[in-house]
């Protein structure tokens, strides 16, 4: 039996297109890591949590025409997306099926590598997705993870509005199990599951006006929005001040926005990489 769909930031019309812009804001970051991981043609790599498309296609063109890429993602409607997404890059190689990131059911020890970005900040009981992740490499294999730490999501100059929404979403984050500063504990994770040969680094960002994340501190309450105030983390004509105290400080071109800070980990299961990499 599948877990109940735990997911912090729902899956209604505002994520989706969060997400869908995603896919390109954060795809030379994560593409600078897949480099350096050395994929070679004819793997067959895992993505977990692939969202409605995530990294599938940069996996694709690491793996090649002979090699496959398998997407696991939880919800029906991101599959089909995410399937669209694979269809509109010709990605003959790339697979995605409905699936659940706490106990995919696919064999033990059956890739040659796995990946997931931005799973582990909206999800609880992080080890145990990290534990099944670990569990689908073969020995000598591979694993990525790409996550957020929201110590660096600041603006200056500072605003009250900025902090009071950041405190009541941290806070309805941490009443569901969530870790919004999962990022800098991701390598220790890894690290207890038994990977070895651990590389982290970390990047962040200047959101400029104009970027599409700078105002994700806004898309995230927008989400959860609801839940906030009918849970009593604040309430709703507060709420729509601060907001709108938020917007008009995102407005301001002098206004300085940083993004998260995440955290790219990478290791190896422990064993003999197989010499074809098959």
């Amino acid at each position: 039996m599948s877990e109940p769909d735990l997911y912090l930031l729902g899956r209604a019309g505002p994520e989706e297109e969060r997400l869908k812009r995603q896919i390109a804001n954060l795809a030379p970051d994560s593409d600078q890591q897949l480099e350096r991981i050395g994929i070679r043609p004819g793997e067959r790599v895992l993505d977990l949590g692939c969202g409605p498309g995530g990294v599938l296609h940069l996996l694709g063109k690491r793996v090649g025409p002979t090699g496959s890429v398998l997407g696991i993602e939880r919800d029906a409607h991101f599959v089909e997306l995410a399937r669209r997404f694979v269809a509109s890059h010709a990605l003959r190689q790339v697979e995605v099926r409905e699936g659940d990131a706490y106990a995919t059911g696919l064999p033990r020890g059956s890739f040659d590598g796995a990946h997931m970005r931005l799973v582990l900040v909206n999800v609880p009981e992080p080890e145990r997705i990290v534990r099944e992740m670990v569990s689908l490499v073969k020995p000598g294999g591979w694993i990525a993870s790409f996550e957020a730490d929201f110590l660096a999501h600041v603006c200056d100059p500072p605003l009250a509005a900025w902090d009071r929404l950041l405190a009541a979403y941290v806070a309805y984050s941490a009443a569901r199990g969530i870790d919004l500063h999962i990022g800098r504990r991701t390598q220790r994770l890894f690290r207890e599951a038994g990977v070895e040969a651990l590389s982290t680094d970390a990047v962040v960002h200047v959101y400029p006006p104009g970027h599409d994340r700078r105002p994700i501190l806004r898309d995230f309450i927008a989400n959860v929005r609801e839940g906030l105030v009918d849970e009593g983390f604040i309430g709703r004509a507060e709420l729509e001040v601060e907001l709108q105290a938020l917007d008009r400080h995102l407005a301001d071109p002098s206004v300085l926005v940083t993004s998260h800070l995440f955290f790219r980990v990478s290791g190896r299961i422990p064993g003999m990489r197989e010499a074809s990499g098959r």
